[in-house]
């Protein structure tokens, strides 16, 4: 009897460790996919100054429209920053959609007035820079959903019995999946110089 009870308190101990190796390799896959958004993320608001630079010379009259560009890209740099420390806060991933969509309009913004300055449009440097940056949202686009992918994943483990238990006990929390609200397009800004 002595051997069924010590055999029972091994398979519980065994579960429970495989429990908790599952929900740790969880969590790290999706600070790893997130780690993903980050690169792309950090090459899109690399892109931005450039961008800005070389329309600012034919663009002269429209200084508030690249100011505002520069202004959500340094918001979104830095909601980028406070998302990074922590991928799975809720608040950190509202603050880091908010400010993606910002750039992401104060670009299309931008976009729209350069269809005016056809020499714009016809500079090499802005055609490539434009091309880079139409990359890099399809890229942002598929490591956002990897990282969702991820995040569902993960929460799964930590929602479901009995694994929720464990995971109460040691602290993991669900995790915020990265979603942009339904107003803001979902594809890469329309870009044609």
């Amino acid at each position: 009897m002595e051997w069924i009870f010590l055999g029972l308190i091994i398979v519980a101990i065994i579960f429970a460790v495989s429990l908790y190796n599952s929900l740790v390799t969880k969590r790290n896959r999706y600070k790893n996919a997130f780690a993903q958004i980050d690169v792309q993320l950090t090459r899109r608001h690399d892109l931005i100054p450039n961008l800005v630079e070389t329309a600012k010379g034919y663009m002269k009259h429209e200084k508030e429209t690249l100011e505002a560009v520069i202004t959500a890209r340094n918001q979104a740099v830095s909601g980028l920053k406070t998302a990074s420390a922590n991928p799975g806060d809720p608040e950190a991933m509202k603050q880091l959609a908010n400010a993606e969509q910002g750039l992401s309009g104060a670009l299309g913004r931008m976009f729209a007035l350069s269809e005016s300055y056809p020499d714009l449009k016809a500079n090499e440097n802005m055609m490539q820079l434009s091309e880079e940056l139409t990359s890099t949202e399809n890229k942002v686009a598929f490591a956002r959903q990897a990282f969702n992918d991820a995040v569902t994943g993960y929460n799964d483990v930590v929602e479901t019995f009995p694994s929720n238990l464990l995971a109460s006990s040691f602290n993991f929390d669900q995790a915020e999946l990265l979603e942009m609200e339904e107003n803001v397009s979902r594809d890469a800004p329309e870009v044609s110089f």
